[in-house]
This record gives structure tokens, sequence and C-alpha cells, in this order.
């Protein structure tokens, strides 16, 4: 062993310790998603985290992988403020996708890393109730905004956490798809994001890890912010340095923040070996998005 990586391993022991028995929920999203050598790096990272005492708790996107079939079958997506309009012809490619392909995809990296990994949507053990999303849209600033109907979209209504408890407590790692299921049985898509936030928080997770294609929230100069409240982000959005696909990432940080999460931290899943950056080393890598 070098003396660079007994360094590395003496920096990190304190923060393992720190994290043992905790539970982290990390969304998983982005390009960390598609690129193989960023795919088998999340796996290894995952797994690491549980052999040393974490509970890991994954919830996953798709987008990519739903716009490829998609186009495949001819399907054109309608997105209005960055949400994808669903019908029931898209809902059937988007929980194909979602809970299957991409869902045991993630499984079997996890498990060919060592780790012991399980699949679920968010209609496995009614985990993630949902109810129909209303979308207020303003397409003109002269004009009122308007309900948008964005047809098979959800939010999350409730999270009933008792399978995940059971997978972690027996020394599995949980996969989620962001997939809920209504009150009449119908199925909905769900922001990932949102269901990472709403996850966490039913789990009063120590922390939740959005890995993002950036570094994190970035200031007027394009420097990356290391920590933000929740005062600076709303005057941060309003002068516009902070916007589009970042608004609705603070404002689910800022969400599970306030339902009991431990802390939150945006990163750049594109760098190798990210989760892990974060965790165990002394500056980290992205932002903390306080309350």
């Amino acid at each position: 062993m070098t003396p660079n990586v007994a360094d590395i391993l003496i920096e990190a022991l304190p923060y393992i310790r720190r994290f043992s028995g905790m539970t982290i929920v990390v969304k998983y999203g982005g390009h960390a998603m598609v690129d193989e050598q960023l795919k088998t790096d999340f796996a290894s990272d995952i797994t690491l985290m549980k052999f040393i005492g974490m509970n890991p708790v994954v919830v996953h996107g798709g987008g990519p992988q739903i716009n490829r079939v998609l186009d495949r079958m001819g399907i054109t997506s309608q997105f209005i403020n960055g949400m994808r309009v669903t019908d029931e012809e898209t809902l059937d490619v988007v929980e194909m996708v979602l809970g299957g392909k991409v869902n045991k995809g993630i499984v079997a990296q996890i498990n060919r890393q060592g780790g012991k990994s399980v699949g679920l949507s968010g209609k496995d053990g009614e985990l993630l109730l949902a109810e129909k999303l209303h979308m207020m849209h303003q397409p003109d600033a002269d004009k009122p905004p308007e309900i948008i109907d964005t047809g098979l979209v959800g939010t999350v209504s409730r999270v009933n956490p008792a399978i995940i408890h059971t997978l972690s407590d027996k020394g599995f790692i949980p996969v989620i798809a962001p997939v809920g299921v209504g009150a009449n049985g119908e199925t909905y898509n769900i922001n990932a994001d949102l269901v990472a936030s709403k996850i966490a928080g039913a789990l009063a997770a120590g922390r939740l890890i959005f890995l993002t294609d950036v570094d994190g929230v970035m200031d007027a100069s394009k420097n990356l912010i290391s920590s933000i409240d929740a005062a600076n982000i709303k005057k941060m959005v309003d002068d516009k340095i902070i916007s589009g696909g970042m608004i609705p990432k603070i404002e689910y940080a800022l969400d599970a923040l306030n339902n009991g999460v431990g802390k939150v931290q945006i990163i750049n899943g594109t760098k190798r070996h990210s989760l892990l950056l974060e965790l165990f080393t002394d500056k980290g890598i992205g932002t903390e998005v306080t309350v």
C-alpha cells in the first residue's frame, strides 16, 4: 500500500464511522446512467457503502432510455416545464423501460460488484401512493396561468416504506423506479427527483444525494457554491442565476430537509466515484443545500 492510498483511507475513516448505520438515498440519473465506466463506478460505490455499514437506497430516472424506445416506436413526446406529457400509450413504454430494462440493469450492475440488490417500482408493496399532478403553466407574461393536463403524470401522496426497511434489514440494496399507484389502481409516471425526496423524508434519511451532469449549484461567475441556504436560493432564482432543471431539484432538496432529512447534496455524477468523493473526503465535490 502506498502512503498516498493510506492517507486516503485515514481521511475516510471518520466519515465511515459517522455514516455507519445511516440511510442514504441516492437519486441516480443523467450521464452516469449511460456511460459504461460510470455505471460500473456507481455500482461499486453503492456496494462499498453497503459493505461498510450504510443503508443505501437508489431511486433512478431513465429519460434518455425512454426517449430511445419511444423514437423507435414512432411516439412523439410533448414536454411542459420539463415534464413529459404521458398518455396511456406513453405510460406503457415508461413503465416497461423504467421498471424493466433500466431498473433490472442497475440491479444487475450492483450484483456483479458483489452487492445484493432488489429492483422495485413504486407499485410494489404500495411503496408510492400517487395522485394526478395538476400543473400550472403561464404561456405569456401578460396572460393568466392555465392548468395543463399532463395525462398520467403523478405526484406522491404517501410513501409506505415498509418494503424498503425489510430489504435493507436483510442486507439488500433497494433500487426504485419512479412509478406510483393511484387510489383506483391506476399507474402514474412520477419525477424521479420528487420520488427520491419523498422517500428520503419517509425514511428520515441522514443524506439525500442527487447525481447530476453538473458540479452543483453555480454562482453568477459559474463558480461552484459549496453550500447554499433557502434565502440565497430564492435570491438566485429571482435573479435567474439558478434556472431550468436546477430549480425543481433545489425545491425537492428543501422539501426533503423540511421533512427530516439530515443533509442534501447535489453532485456531479459524471466524475468517477463521485459518491465516495462526496461522502469520504473533507471538502466533498458538490453543493450542500441547507434551510
